[in-house]
């Protein structure tokens, strides 16, 4: 089961561009809660702590319990806003989760063994096209990635979404096959079996010898 992290918040009294900007002058950020058929909520958030949980990793797919003074919101984020130059926290989404729920997340993907894998060993390299999958996930058991071991592929390879065994309960959300990454030869690899491959056409191209 997804652990469930706490999260303390303040209700947020006034909106709009200046009391938010107030909050944040005040070391706050603002924050709402929404959905689930209720009326959205405002908080405000430390900065402090917000920043650590963000910059920590997995925030968009972690759920949280926030205890709004002492009313607990299940929730998970769905979006948050950075400022520009400084990178800290501006803003944060939170969708209210009902226990049982199914939630479209994306997770990360994780590729494994790259110091091990034969191909990339040989000098072939890795060309990931997808760094996270978009998921319908049970909100009690968002996985923390998904996880493609390199040891099975070798040089030409395409690595699809269907190659990918998935864990209980949880599908793809889109639709079709999509690329992960491509595992390509080395350059002198490639011109050896260009030469090759020439040499082959060239040889049967080539006329037959008169014979004695």
């Amino acid at each position: 089961m997804t652990a469930i992290k706490e999260l303390k918040a303040t209700a947020r009294a006034k909106v709009g561009k200046g009391a938010a900007r107030a909050e944040r002058r005040a070391g706050r950020v603002p924050a709402v809660i929404y959905g689930d058929g209720k009326a959205p909520v405002g908080i405000t958030l430390d900065h402090v702590e917000i920043n650590k949980i963000i910059y920590a990793g997995h925030f968009l797919t972690t759920l949280f319990n926030v205890d709004v003074d002492g009313q607990k919101h299940r929730v998970i984020p769905r979006d948050y806003q950075l400022d520009p130059v400084k990178d800290f926290p501006l803003h944060v989404d939170f969708l209210r989760v009902a226990v049982g729920a199914t939630l479209t997340v994306d997770v990360p993907v994780h590729f494994l063994n790259q110091e091990t894998a034969p191909a990339l060993k040989q000098g072939g390299t890795l060309n990931i096209v997808s760094h996270a999958v978009s998921l319908n996930v049970p909100a009690e058991a968002i996985p923390e990635a998904i996880e493609v071991d390199l040891t099975k592929y070798g040089f030409g390879d395409s690595i699809h979404l269907s190659a990918i065994k998935l864990p209980a309960g949880v599908t793809w959300a889109g639709h079709g096959d999509d690329t992960l990454a491509t595992i390509t030869a080395p350059s002198g690899l490639k011109e050896a079996e260009a030469e090759e491959a020439a040499a082959a056409a060239a040889a049967a191209a080539a006329p037959e010898a008169p014979k004695a």
